[in-house]
């Protein structure tokens, strides 16, 4: 027998001896129900020792790791939730032996995010699992939409908006994310970023819907720009005199205005008492932050005017 043909048969044999050994690897993973505790499967916690003995087959491990993960979060809901002490590690280990496994970082990061009992409540792992599945899919637009609604849930608006907004970024991403991020940059009181965000939507969008519920948002913006002006000015001429003014023409006659203001539909502001201030109809300007009379509520399907 030559040379080339012993190594032949000696390649041969190994490769069967691993095909062999992966197979009773991935068969004794297999086996584990959902029943188990699943501290078999984490005697090996590591990622990188797992893919050396995957033997090639790390994608059919981490398939089964998420399986097991899936498994794990299913039984502790069927018990009434409680605590998911191993699901990081199951969801660290799947996404590590595959960091294409976008099924986990979408739904992962939601069972970590979630609260208990009915998620493990560790909402900085779900952002470092999400983070992780961009840095390795960075064309994925739905993990920037997960990522930016798990810091939604932790009213951390800016972060959120700039989760939207570099989603909104990705080639082919869904439209919507733009709008997503002006608005959290609005609930974060980000009012300058809110209106750049909602004027690039305005000025790039060909849909009409989207096109007049920008408008809309821009429309509140400067009305809630133009009550924290005028309060402060009320404010100031409160200092000034010992007093706040009754009128806007109190204040145009000490010179706090050049005339009385008006919202962005052309309606005249109110003064209340205490130098607040109060648009005319808020109806007619959905999306308002600022300026609410008291004890306003807003009626279910806002009135959405077309920019003039």
């Amino acid at each position: 027998m030559s040379g080339r043909q012993r190594a032949t048969w000696i390649a041969v044999v190994l490769l069967v001896a691993s095909m062999g050994c992966a197979i009773l690897l991935l068969d004794r993973v297999d086996q584990i129900r959902s029943t188990s505790n699943l501290d078999e499967v984490l005697y090996v916690s590591s990622p990188k020792l797992l893919k050396r003995l995957s033997l090639g087959y790390d994608g059919l491990l981490a398939d089964i790791y998420w399986t097991r993960a899936v498994q794990y979060y299913g039984s502790k809901q069927a018990l009434g939730g409680g605590r998911y002490e191993l699901l990081p590690a199951l969801l660290n280990i799947a996404t590590q032996l595959d960091p294409h496994l976008i099924p986990a970082y979408e739904f992962g990061g939601t069972f970590i995010a979630t609260p208990p009992p009915n998620g493990a409540g560790l909402p900085q792992q779900a952002i470092q699992l999400v983070e992780h599945g961009i840095a390795n899919n960075p064309d994925n637009w739905h993990l920037y939409y997960d990522l930016g609604f798990i810091y939604y849930d932790l009213k951390d608006y800016r972060s959120a908006s700039d989760a939207f907004l570099r989603g909104s970024r990705v080639p082919h991403a869904h439209p919507f994310l733009a709008i997503l991020a002006a608005r959290m940059a609005e609930h974060g009181g980000e009012l300058e970023t809110a209106r750049m965000l909602w004027s690039a939507t305005y000025q790039t969008t060909t849909d009409e819907a989207i096109r007049a519920n920008a408008a809309a948002h821009l429309r509140a913006l400067q009305a809630d720009a133009d009550v924290i002006e005028l309060e402060r000015l009320a404010d100031q001429y409160r200092r000034q005199t010992g007093g706040f003014p009754e009128s806007f023409r109190e204040m145009e006659k000490a010179g706090f205005l050049r005339t009385t203001p008006s919202d962005p539909l052309g309606r005249p502001y109110r003064l209340g008492a205490n130098g607040r201030v109060f648009v005319a109809d808020p109806e007619d300007l959905p999306f308002l932050e600022k300026g609410l009379p008291p004890g306003y509520v807003a009626s279910a399907a806002p009135r959405i005017i077309p920019r003039r």
